[in-house]
Order: C-alpha cells, then sequence, then structure tokens
C-alpha cells in the first residue's frame, strides 16, 4: 500500500487519505490480489471458480 497508493502524490487532508486506503483496500487489495490460502487466486476468481463448479452440478 504503501509503494502503490501512499507514496504516488500528497494529500489534503485526512479524509481524502482515508477514502483513498478505504478505495484502495476493498477495490483492489480484498477482491483482485492473490492469496495463498485461496491457491494463489483472487478472491473473484476463486467465487467464479466455485459458481460455476456448483452450476454444473
Amino acid at each position: 500500500m504503501q509503494r502503490e497508493l501512499l507514496d504516488r502524490r500528497s494529500w489534503a487532508c485526512r479524509e481524502e487519505l482515508a477514502a483513498a486506503i478505504f478505495e484502495w483496500i476493498e477495490g483492489f487489495y480484498n477482491p483482485l490480489r492473490r492469496h495463498s490460502g485461496l491457491d494463489y487466486r483472487s478472491p473473484n476468481d476463486f467465487e467464479d471458480l466455485h459458481t460455476a463448479a456448483t452450476a454444473a452440478a
């Protein structure tokens, strides 16, 4: 987060920084980042894989 978000610009106020951090976490870090617990898949990919398997059954 430090390199990908915080160091890329300066922030006018704490509220702007807090909103940017929230958006980064909820928009990228949680849904798109690969997780070792999910066999190095993103949560979105993992959900798509299991939704397709459930629909086929």
